[in-house]
């Protein structure tokens, strides 16, 4: 079982990403705000999951959160400023839109930029330790998901209602084949060869 909370003083809020590792599409994240005492028997990290599981704790999550927000960085900036500052942006996005805000912030990993003068936590793994970091990876994953099916409709020969823009063999194929969309991240190297023509 998930502990509830990192501190019981002040009003915590658990962040977390996803799509960090995708060569397409933004990266998304969730800010979520529970109630004390807050648990569920199949709340984890959402990469322990199914989407079947995923999708349920999503609805549990936004009908039991105090406050929950998610928010997205898009391809080009994460071009323009790197992966790892739009991740960060987009945690910030996420908890600028919360209808209260936090008094101490929760992240998972080992790096955040400070959000204002609220202090904050980096807990490795904490997505599989705390339950509102796990909270936010469900729905930065959730989320993202569903923006990628969408995608999927508009490129659907990348696959990415299977692969969500992730470089699995089936995407890195049909970019040989077919070219970059203006979804693919242009600053990462999209094909392994590429790793020749670079030096």
């Amino acid at each position: 079982m998930l502990l509830s909370h990192y501190q019981d003083l002040l009003l915590e809020a658990g962040c977390d990403e996803a799509g960090r590792g995708c060569l397409a599409g933004p990266v998304f994240a969730a800010a979520v705000i529970l109630p004390a005492g807050f648990s569920h028997p199949v709340l984890n990290d959402s990469k322990q999951l199914n989407a079947a599981n995923r999708d349920m704790l999503r609805g549990v999550i936004e009908k039991e959160a105090l406050y929950f927000a998610v928010a997205s960085v898009d391809n080009e900036e994460i071009d323009r400023i790197n992966i790892l500052k739009a991740s960060f942006r987009a945690m910030h996005l996420a908890l600028e839109q919360l209808p209260q805000q936090p008094e101490y912030i929760i992240v998972d990993g080992n790096r955040f930029y400070a959000y204002g003068n609220v202090p904050h936590a980096c807990i490795v793994q904490g997505d599989g330790k705390y339950a509102s970091i796990a909270a936010a990876s469900i729905l930065a994953k959730t989320y993202r998901d569903e923006y990628m099916q969408r995608l999927h409709t508009e490129y659907p020969h990348f696959g990415w209602n299977d692969n969500k823009g992730y470089p699995t063999k089936y995407h890195r194929d049909a970019l040989r084949e077919h070219g970059e969309t203006p979804y693919h991240r242009k600053s990462f190297r999209l094909l392994p060869e590429q790793l020749e023509l670079d030096l």
